[in-house]
């Protein structure tokens, strides 16, 4: 891991993963460009619906008070976890259409 995202992993250890995590949530980082820091919402947090509140209030909040010369605005990558591939799958095969 190279400096720049050891630095943002401490400013989400510090400052953001304790309010995620009180909600059942975690952030991962996904990659650093431009300036845009792109994350994925896991546990609770992911697919919520105040997923982009969430990023606004709190990663994005954070992350950019703490690292202004590093990181400008942060976007959350919208994914669907294996596990709940899995699970629609099953219901697929499980239940007649």
């Amino acid at each position: 891991m190279n400096e720049e995202m050891k630095r943002i992993e401490q400013v989400l250890d510090e400052k953001v993963r304790p309010q995620l995590h009180a909600h059942g949530g975690e952030v991962e980082i996904d990659h650093l460009e431009g300036g845009t820091l792109y994350v994925k919402l896991l546990g609770q947090c992911s697919g919520c619906p105040s997923a982009d509140l969430t990023n606004e209030t709190i990663i994005e909040a954070e992350v950019v008070k703490a690292l202004p010369e590093l990181v400008e605005k942060v976007a959350v990558i919208q994914s669907v976890s294996d596990e709940l591939w899995e699970q629609a799958k099953k219901l697929l095969r499980d239940h007649e259409l």
